[in-house]
């Protein structure tokens, strides 16, 4: 079992800069890739980006490339998103998640098995 707690929320203007923190306890986070997802209010939760269990290969969504990086520290623990060049159309509730279902559709939320509690990123005009 993984548990998952993000961190590093907060309201900030756009163009500004966050990062995302994800602590996760468990023996496991090291086997486990790992993604970050996102829900706008009034919409369904959508992938945002995942990353191997090495840190070596990542994928974004088109709407987040070149402005947002994930990266993880296998020796704390811990995910992070570094998000850059922020849009009012990023604001949401940021959650981050694992998985051990090798070669599944890692955008998808059904490939992933533990999940945090969310984060809230408000992103001002």
């Amino acid at each position: 079992q993984v548990q998952l707690v993000e961190s590093g929320g907060g309201l900030v203007q756009a163009g500004g800069s966050l990062r995302l923190s994800c602590a996760a306890s468990g023996r496991t986070f090291r086997s486990a890739y790992m993604g970050w997802f996102r829900r706008v209010r009034g919409k369904e939760r959508e992938f945002v980006a995942r990353i191997s269990t090495s840190g070596g290969s990542t994928d974004y969504t088109d709407s987040v490339k070149d402005r947002f990086t994930i990266s993880r520290d296998n020796a704390k623990n811990t995910l992070y998103l570094q998000m850059n060049s922020l849009k009012p159309e990023d604001t949401a509730v940021y959650y981050c998640a694992g998985g051990r279902r090798y070669g599944s559709n890692y955008s998808l939320m059904g490939s992933y098995d533990y999940w945090g509690k969310g984060t809230q990123v408000t992103v001002s005009s």
